[in-house]
């Protein structure tokens, strides 16, 4: 990977970062949504009906991925933590990675990743608001979930299939994979 796509890539942090804060901002700020008061659970968050696939639904996440492991007070310090160093880690794995899906996925992750630490820092909680719930409803359960969330989640999906497709074909036409280039013979 060339040092331009590399810097690049760091451009995509922040960018990822940024449109993540940004919509987040504008649900926090709509009436409707009543985000704030709904924070502390003892008013409704809003809603806005906008297809009938997709809403602009207000859900406040205390947990992880898919609502899992609700986490308030030393715990919520616990996540941040967590989260924090597995970026740290995989920004590591970004400065050391030669393929460019490779490094697309793990921007992708990271800007996600730092969006959501942003609100689980500010509010205890991350703000999620796009319900496709819709098209989903009969064979799964409502998800909400952020841009910071479908960052993580296409990069998580790219990073699997350059890991496990892509080093299988490079290992396939005789190439050297990047753990192997790093490990002395």
């Amino acid at each position: 990977m060339t040092k331009s796509f590399r810097n690049g890539l760091f451009f995509l942090i922040p960018t990822i970062v940024l449109l993540d804060q940004w919509s987040k901002g504008l649900i926090l700020n709509e009436p409707t949504f009543n985000a704030l008061g709904c924070l502390d659970r003892t008013e409704r968050c809003g809603h806005i009906d906008v297809l009938p696939f997709f809403d602009l639904h207000m859900v406040w996440n205390r947990g992880i991925s898919f609502g899992i492991g609700q986490s308030e007070g030393i715990m919520r310090w616990l996540l941040v933590i967590l989260t924090t160093a597995i970026a740290i880690g995989f920004t590591v794995w970004l400065l050391r990675a030669s393929r460019r899906l490779t490094g697309i996925a793990l921007a992708m992750v990271i800007g996600g990743a730092f969006g959501n630490v942003i609100d689980r820092v500010r509010f205890g909680a991350v703000v999620d608001f796009l319900d496709f719930s819709g098209i989903l409803r009969p064979y799964f359960f409502n998800y909400v979930f952020n841009v910071a969330d479908a960052a993580i989640s296409v990069g998580a999906v790219l990073l699997f299939a350059d890991q496990f497709l892509m080093s299988r074909q490079d290992k396939a036409a005789g190439a050297v994979t990047e753990d192997e280039a790093r490990t002395p013979q």
